[in-house]
């Protein structure tokens, strides 16, 4: 669906409403695509209004604040989520359905909501984590009862022997919601159906994309190497713009694309406005060059890691290239994370000039996993691109939720026991 204001879709409700109630839907229903496409911190009640098709200073006359606007978007976005989906649960468990088809159908209601019911739920995931601490603290007790749900259904199924037991219920519900969440990413339902989707997605998270009965084959601990960084040595300037392009980095990752203006990056660098053009022409070259950096990043170490490799028969590749991106997103730079958080509200010229460099690290996936297919190792039933996009949302959405500096703190863990639950997720599924 494209950033225009043609066939909003205010949320349903009950019975007749006044015109002042009907403008005001059509504000959030405008706001809602907004900040799915553009993001919040990109937004202004001028812009919202504009994009409604009202008079500028019309808005405040329903809502005093762009702040206003946002909690109601983003309770909007989850509320009926939640409420679909806690009734869904209840009618399997009334019902007495099976594990399987009840997580079918949760998984369908989620990409249903995120898909193609609304741009409510969209914004409220997208927008949700590049929000300060003060906006998110009011919505985190309606996001923790959604994912209460999900605990409470996947610790049940454990319990009945319907989801394997040797990974906490935790990062098994972050994985499950991290491959639904990234779909809003690549997936178009206005061209295929969202139970299309939804039934190929379940199917890979029950069962994983090895053959049965083939045995996964881990890749080896995380051995936190040192990537090359040319520039780490070089002289002054060449550090200066390296520091210009991490400060770069670090807004548009926790800020959104369009936070990240020149006087913000020249602050965040810790040097002077003007002296930002000695280094670049402009705000485009430095966030082209930090996107750039975090694709190329990527591309090379997975690349590296499956050089000359192409005729092992065994699933060892596949579980080396899925240690080596989740090395690059969280022991390389601020590039590749920053790259991957704010990729769906990048303007569509931008995403035309990286496009290439993604399709190549897409086509390295496809290659990857087409080989494994080839030796028997993935089951002859999975079409690789879908198999490709799903599994690098699973691994990409970590970097929403997942730290790395809370490792051994109680309920957290380590990188590379994050890395083994997602390789043993991924090849064998979630299901015992």
């Amino acid at each position: 669906m494209a950033m225009n204001s043609k066939n909003l879709k205010p949320l349903p409700q009950d019975g007749q409403q006044s015109k002042s109630e009907q403008t005001r839907a059509m504000i959030l229903a405008a706001a809602a695509r907004y900040f799915r496409y553009q993001g919040y911190n990109a937004a202004t009640m001028r812009k919202i209004a504009k994009f409604a098709n009202m008079e500028a200073g019309s808005i405040y006359y329903h809502f005093p604040s762009k702040e206003d606007i946002l909690d109601e978007v983003l309770e909007l976005g989850l509320r009926r989520l939640y409420n679909e989906s806690r009734q869904v649960l209840a009618i399997a468990k009334a019902q007495n359905k099976g594990f399987r088809q009840t997580l079918s159908q949760m998984v369908n209601t989620h990409l249903t909501f995120l898909l193609s019911e609304s741009d409510f739920t969209s914004a409220n995931i997208r927008n949700f984590p590049t929000l300060s601490e003060e906006l998110r603290r009011k919505h985190r007790p309606l996001r923790r009862a959604y994912s209460d749900l999900w605990n409470g259904f996947l610790t049940e199924a454990q319990q009945n022997g319907c989801v394997r037991a040797d990974i906490a219920i935790k990062p098994v519900r972050q994985f499950v919601l991290g491959a639904l969440n990234w779909t809003v990413e690549w997936y178009d339902a206005e061209r295929y159906p969202v139970a299309a989707l939804s039934e190929r997605v379940t199917k890979l998270l029950l069962d994983g994309m090895a053959i049965k009965g083939h045995p996964p084959v881990l890749a080896s601990k995380l051995d936190h190497k040192q990537f090359s960084n040319p520039e780490a040595d070089s002289n002054k300037a060449a550090q200066t713009r390296r520091q210009v392009l991490s400060a770069a980095a670090g807004i548009i990752r926790d800020r959104g694309y369009k936070a990240a203006t020149m006087r913000a990056i020249s602050s965040e660098a810790g040097i002077e406005a003007g002296s930002i053009y000695y280094h670049f022409r402009s705000k485009d070259d430095i966030l082209d060059e930090v996107l750039d950096k975090g694709l190329r990043v990527l591309l090379r170490e997975v690349a590296r890691t499956v050089s000359n490799r192409e005729q092992e028969e065994d699933l060892r590749i596949v579980a080396d290239a899925i240690k080596a991106h989740m090395e690059c997103l969280f022991q390389v730079s601020e590039f590749t994370s920053a790259n991957i958080r704010i990729y769906g509200q990048l303007p569509s010229d931008v995403r035309a000039r990286h496009w290439p460099i993604r399709h190549e690290y897409a086509l390295l996936w496809d290659r990857i996993l087409e080989n494994a297919q080839k030796s028997s190792c993935l089951r002859p039933d999975i079409r690789i691109v879908p198999l490709r996009q799903v599994m690098l949302g699973a691994l990409n959405w970590t970097v929403e939720w997942f730290d790395p500096a809370k490792a051994g703190q109680e309920g957290n863990i380590s990188l590379s026991e994050l890395v083994e639950i997602l390789q043993k997720l991924l090849l064998a599924g979630l299901s015992k």
